[in-house]
């Protein structure tokens, strides 16, 4: 036994192109098993086909019948999230692993770098790039004081949003509000995502307002800091563009917060960039950078605890 599991990618395009090279490259309990798509002339089924990778381009039901499915135990689905509910439901049917990488939100919310070791559902969600890239700096706030509001506005380069990018904004800016206040802990949460048809492309640069009851400001910074921290260790790319500012809201000059009316506080606004790893789009693409990133670090727990609980398909029969 080599101490790694099989995985298929569902949706050859660039973000799962791009976390079939991190699986191969950087995955410590992972191994690429298959690359399932629906166009056969995909420039992601032609390059895992060159990679030695088993292809199918007749979708879920053309994984199902690779003879390499039976030694499938987690599927990464890439696709959109009208087509995840078919696909996860027929995976789960199999006892198969689901990494989510759309919007679907079918399963529990997860972002590394706040809750990826108390998660541990058959079915996990990424939220979104800019909810992996923005979410961990609210809930860094949350740590130290009660935040009522939270407004992050992701902008990336448009010529690195594919199709599925573009066809789930309305689920895109949904589910990362949610996550916003799931995961973020504010009572209040808000969602912007921004094509830049910029040439040269520009890098993924993201921005966090919160506005949160009074709190010690070097307390806040520092949370924030050791947050930028954390996720840095699974996307080096990830950083603060510029320091972390700070206003007071007085109560006699309140925000106006739809939703909860005139609040008052702490606004901490937080400036990042994303420079994705180019493994396979050029390093302006952070927001696919930091999907595959933390799908790559979900899928790394995830194998080794189906290894140490004896239900890695593949390895049933050598194990016994």
């Amino acid at each position: 036994m080599n101490g790694k599991v099989k995985v298929a990618i569902i949706g050859p395009g660039n973000i799962g192109t791009d976390l079939m090279i991190k699986v191969m490259r950087n995955a410590r309990h992972l191994e690429m098993g298959a690359m399932v798509g629906v166009d056969p002339q995909s420039d992601g089924l032609a390059r895992a086909a060159r990679l030695g990778v088993a292809t199918t381009a007749e979708g879920i039901d053309g994984l199902l019948g690779l003879d390499v499915f039976n030694d499938i135990d987690i599927v990464f689905d890439a696709t959109s999230a009208g087509a995840h509910k078919r696909h996860n439901d027929l995976l789960q049917a199999h006892g198969v692993q689901v990494i989510d990488l759309t919007p679907a939100a079918i399963g529990p919310y997860v972002i590394p770098a706040i809750n990826l070791e108390a998660e541990n559902a058959t079915n996990m969600n990424m939220v979104t790039c800019g909810g992996q890239a923005t979410i961990p700096v609210v809930a860094a706030v949350s740590r130290v004081v009660k935040v009522h509001y939270a407004e992050i506005v992701a902008s990336i380069a448009s010529k690195s949003a594919g199709p599925g990018t573009r066809a789930n904004i309305d689920e895109f800016t949904e589910t990362t509000r949610s996550a916003i206040e799931k995961l973020g802990g504010a009572t209040r949460g808000k969602a912007i995502i921004v094509l830049n048809p910029a040439e040269p492309p520009l890098i993924m640069r993201d921005t966090v307002f919160v506005l949160s009851e009074l709190a010690d400001e070097g307390e806040v910074r520092d949370s924030i800091e050791k947050m930028v921290a954390s996720v840095q260790a699974y996307v080096p790319g990830y950083r603060l563009k510029q320091q972390i500012q700070f206003d007071v809201i007085e109560p006699s000059k309140p925000l106006n917060v739809p939703g909860l009316g005139p609040m008052h506080g702490l606004k901490t606004s937080v400036f990042l960039e994303v420079e994705g790893a180019a493994h396979y789009l050029p390093s302006y693409a952070g927001n696919l950078d930091i999907m595959t990133s933390a799908a790559l670090a979900c899928g790394d727990l995830m194998a080794s605890r189906r290894m140490a609980a004896g239900i890695a398909r593949g390895k049933l029969e050598s194990t016994q």
